[in-house]
């Protein structure tokens, strides 16, 4: 096993050099404020380039596309296990990294540098570890999420909280909407954080539930979202049903069928008229609605995409396709 390296800090923004590791947009927000902010970034870890698009082309990711327009050092390892990119990574002698929207780091990765690792996790651990905090937050209809900062360990997302900051939700916000308030709020607090351990002046909170020690209330997990997760159940009541739509707006969306064809639902409203037919059944007046029946109301569809079609308004939509 290997033990934890012995924490030391240099005093000064400056003095401090952080390796950052993320891949997209929302990680560009915490890097660009730790740029701002006067911080030493040694090294940009994120994603090797993808084919992408019709021609598949190489595409960069968000992050390496900001770190060339600073001009920091990138690199792009394929397995963070390399023995290569190990060493490099021990060549930067980095006093803290930062781990923003990125992979599962191994641990002779994030237990290299002398102040540890530091993770922004989209929720308020330790409700919704795992890889969708904001999508689940919203599919359950919270009223309330944020952002944690907290030290890597063994286990995913259980590390000891550094920095927590709440905010609301909004009854109709969207998961998109609520990520692009969260990546600020995120980013702001992570400023705070690296202060915060230079200055000496953030106390360290165990995570609950541990093995040992219960937690008062239900932990609610943030598995990752699969084709399944987004095919929409009308048997549901409308509430779910239309939670559910936000919270997988706009991606990866949920998504229903129109005749034979894959309907996906960007943003509807509620109706709580009781339906008059069985459930899942499509009404349009071929102009300006179409509604499906839920169990206990309808949805109204307020913005869509129909299979081999771009996303439209629903008025947009039955100007052009015959309901």
């Amino acid at each position: 096993m290997i033990m934890p390296a012995q924490q030391t800090v240099p005093s000064g923004k400056k003095n401090i050099r952080i390796v950052f590791m993320g891949t997209p947009e929302f990680a560009v927000a915490s890097l660009d404020a730790l740029v701002k902010a006067g911080y030493d970034i040694a090294a940009v870890v994120t994603a090797p380039d993808k084919p992408a698009g019709r021609g598949m082309k190489l595409t960069e990711s968000a992050v390496k596309k900001y770190a060339l327009e600073k001009g920091l050092k990138i690199l792009q390892p394929v397995k963070l296990k390399d023995p290569l990119f190990v060493d490099e990574l021990k060549s930067l002698k980095a006093d803290i990294q930062i781990v923003v929207a990125f992979r599962m780091l191994p641990e002779i990765v994030w237990n290299m540098p002398p102040m540890g690792t530091v993770n922004v996790h989209g929720s308020l651990l330790p409700q919704y570890r795992g890889a969708a905090p904001i999508n689940w937050a919203v599919i359950n209809g919270e009223k309330e999420t944020g952002v944690t900062t907290f030290k890597l360990q063994h286990e995913i997302d259980t590390g000891n909280i550094l920095l927590q900051q709440s905010f609301s939700i909004a009854d109709d916000e969207t998961a998109g909407e609520v990520h692009d308030r969260m990546k600020e709020i995120g980013a702001e607090l992570l400023v705070q954080t690296i202060d915060g351990l230079i200055n000496e002046t953030i106390e360290e909170t165990v995570q609950h539930p541990s093995p040992h020690t219960p937690y008062p209330i239900p932990i609610k997990h943030a598995p990752k979202i699969f084709t399944e997760t987004c095919r929409i159940n009308w048997n549901k009541p409308v509430d779910e049903i239309y939670n559910l739509i936000r919270g997988l707006s706009p991606f990866p969306g949920a998504f229903t069928m129109l005749g034979e064809k894959t309907l996906k639902i960007f943003r509807a409203k509620k109706n709580t008229t009781t339906p008059l037919v069985p459930p899942g059944t499509y009404e349009s007046d071929g102009k300006q609605f179409l509604r499906y029946a839920g169990s206990d109301g309808y949805i109204e569809i307020l913005e869509l995409q129909l299979e081999g079609k771009k996303r439209m308004l629903v008025d947009d939509f039955l100007r052009g396709y015959k309901v």
